[in-house]
């Protein structure tokens, strides 16, 4: 295993910094196609992650399932490594193996402060539609249970320029799927915004 990897899995900083002042690779993978940055994405360190980064780490590769640190720490809710990618210039076009952006999978797991971050701090697109025919506030329906967390999702996602009647590939629009699994709060968010069944 790389030293990057060893160092990162025992949170050494200071191993980490010394390699990289030593010249080491800060962009090798291991076996599962991850660099160190990912890696430290994966542990949720961010003083480690911020190493990296500033030390010009490629923060764009993606490994062997198409995750790369600003698309798993969008979807794992990491918003402090969120914060620090974004800073760095991170694509928010670039998908992940279900074909989405980071902003689907925070918005499914109800990670409301890393929504919050992505829609108001960079350009990502509210209504990017995924291979499954979903967008984010579509995830939110059908994946999401109804949470306080996800209600309130929902409204960002909406006060955000979310098209309410971007339907599935079945043609049900997020309204109709609200009423069905009797998700009331979002259904009038869904209403107010002017939605359709």
């Amino acid at each position: 295993m790389n030293n990057f990897f060893q160092a990162i899995a025992r949170r050494d900083a200071d191993a980490v910094q010394a390699l990289i002042d030593a010249g080491a690779d800060i962009n090798a993978a291991d076996e599962r196609g991850r660099t160190p940055l990912l890696a430290a994405t994966h542990a949720n360190n961010p003083a480690i992650a911020k190493l990296l980064i500033d030390a010009g780490a490629d923060i764009h590769k993606q490994d062997h399932i198409l995750d790369n640190p600003f698309l798993y720490a969008g979807a794992e809710g990491h918003l402090e490594i969120v914060k620090l990618l974004l800073a760095a210039g991170a694509n928010t076009r670039i998908r992940n193996r279900y074909g989405g952006v980071a902003l689907i999978p925070a918005s499914e797991h109800g990670y409301v402060d890393v929504v919050r971050e992505l829609l108001t701090s960079s350009d990502i697109n509210v209504n990017h539609i995924n291979n499954l025919g979903w967008t984010a506030l579509m995830e939110v329906i059908v994946l999401g249970n109804n949470s306080p967390n996800h209600i309130e999702v929902a409204k960002l996602l909406i006060e955000h320029g979310a098209d309410v009647n971007i339907p599935d590939k079945e043609g049900v629009t997020p309204l109709r799927h609200a009423k069905r699994r009797r998700f009331n709060e979002i259904a009038a968010l869904l209403e107010h915004a002017g939605a359709r069944l």
